[in-house]
């Protein structure tokens, strides 16, 4: 949960940031720091991708899991139901200044909770304690928040209670399955993360080449399942 602590101070931070100074931080500095969180994001994938112990596992794992998220359009179906949800509460909320802090705590909310970053993290905060990759999606969310808050107002500091609900809630998920997977599965689920994290900071914060990493989340639960089947089966 010290990630999820850590993200939801951030945002809060950010948000009281934006609403104080606006728009003052040049955009140059914004692009700068958002192209350092990307290349060390890169690192911080490739650094748990080399826990593998098997890297025929990960490779499974994923080109099964990417078939299953395409097959059931996982990254779509995030999308549409943030999209959604935006909508239905923009019809709900008569007032402007009401509509105007639905509007920013929807857009905060959806974007600092529907991701694969967000259930990762969450997820190795809750089975390790390792919560240095919701440490760095708390700094990229402080520096969002900050930049919503000065045009969408309030609204944006009270999505980290969103943060808190979703991410806790998965962390704490996390912790009651702890007794049931070993740590040669934990390291390759951490593994199989780590070329989902890659994904990441290639497509939606370097905005290199657009890769649909929602639609990669099944190997996170396939690869430990693929390791205990191995170990089974006396082959690891």
């Amino acid at each position: 949960m010290i990630g999820t602590i850590i993200n939801v101070i951030l945002v809060v931070v950010g948000g009281i940031v934006g609403l104080l100074f606006g728009g003052k931080l040049p955009q140059r500095v914004r692009e700068a720091v958002l192209s350092i969180l990307g290349l060390f994001t890169m690192g911080l994938g490739l650094q748990m991708f080399l826990e593998t112990n098997n890297v025929l596992i990960v490779l499974a794992a994923l080109l099964a899991g990417t078939l299953l998220g395409e097959w059931w359009k996982i990254e779509s179906w995030l999308e549409r139901f943030g999209e959604t949800l935006k909508a239905r509460f923009s019809k709900v909320s008569g007032r402007q200044d009401l509509s105007r802090f639905v509007e920013g705590f929807l857009t905060a909310s959806i974007l600092f909770c529907v991701g694969p970053m967000a259930i990762l993290g969450s997820i190795q905060d809750g089975l390790t304690g390792d919560f240095s990759l919701l440490a760095t999606k708390a700094v990229m969310d402080g520096f969002a928040a900050l930049a919503f808050a000065s045009t969408m107002g309030v609204g944006v500091i009270f999505s980290s209670i969103a943060v808190f609900l979703f991410q806790g809630g998965i962390s704490l998920l996390a912790v009651q399955v702890q007794n049931v997977i070993t740590a040669a599965m934990i390291a390759e689920m951490s593994a199989a993360g780590g070329v989902i994290l890659t994904g990441i900071a290639l497509s939606n914060i370097l905005n290199i080449r657009k890769i649909r990493t929602g639609n990669a989340l099944p190997a996170l639960f396939l690869a430990p399942l693929f390791t205990a089947l191995l170990v089974w089966m006396g082959w690891f």
